[in-house]
């Protein structure tokens, strides 16, 4: 057995140095890093997330975490094996690969694995939106498409973001995230509500007593 391993592995390792499988491995590896990496991120997360506000049974309480872990890593494998294989294809077609096909192929994998409405995909979505803001007008400075601020403007940001965000919530909070409900609500109407020292301090809500 030990002796089948070694060859199995040499094996293994002999094709993983051939450099005309390399885009169809990096495919493969990418689905690897893209469940590992979902994994990783979404799995402490979603335990914080559910002890803290989820109601329900432990039993409960640990298969959401469990479904929620899996969705995101599926997800995100699903994704970069998408993304890449349609990378690969696009560049083999047309002999290099130029930055359209970059978008084509993220457009593509986005409709196809992140296109469904539910609460994984519109977190992962609306983090991402947040960066490509970012992103995209740092950028417009580099092109000069705008001119760069003669002071720092991340203040007038971080203000305008809390004051709408704080505005809605008050006002319009169906339209949030619920995960964001959540957050907001334990912040900012429990802290108003208390009847002793116990939930003043202690707990945010009283325990709940077993009454005869």
């Amino acid at each position: 057995k030990a002796t089948m391993l070694r060859t199995l592995l040499y094996t293994v390792n002999s094709l993983l140095q051939q450099r005309r499988y390399q885009a169809a491995l990096a495919v493969v590896k990418g689905f690897r890093n893209g469940a590992v990496y979902g994994a990783k991120i979404r799995a402490p997360h979603a335990l914080v997330m559910t002890f803290l506000f989820r109601s329900g049974s432990l039993r409960e309480k640990l298969k959401a975490i469990v479904r929620a872990t899996y969705t995101h890593s599926r997800n995100l494998a699903y994704f970069v094996f998408t993304y890449k294989g349609l990378l690969a294809l696009q560049s083999r077609m047309q002999g290099k690969k130029i930055p359209f096909h970059s978008f084509l192929a993220a457009c593509i994998g986005g409709w196809l694995v992140f296109g469904e409405n539910n609460n994984i995909n519109s977190q992962i979505n609306m983090y991402l939106l947040s960066r490509i803001l970012f992103g995209l007008s740092r950028l417009a400075v580099e092109k000069g498409y705008i001119p760069e601020p003669k002071q720092d403007p991340f203040p007038l940001f971080a203000a305008l973001v809390w004051g709408i965000v704080l505005w809605l919530f008050e006002y319009h909070r169906h339209t949030l995230q619920p995960s964001l409900q959540s957050s907001m609500t334990y912040l900012y109407d429990d802290s108003n509500v208390w009847h002793d020292v116990s939930d003043f301090l202690v707990y945010n809500k009283r325990p709940a007593t077993n009454q005869s």
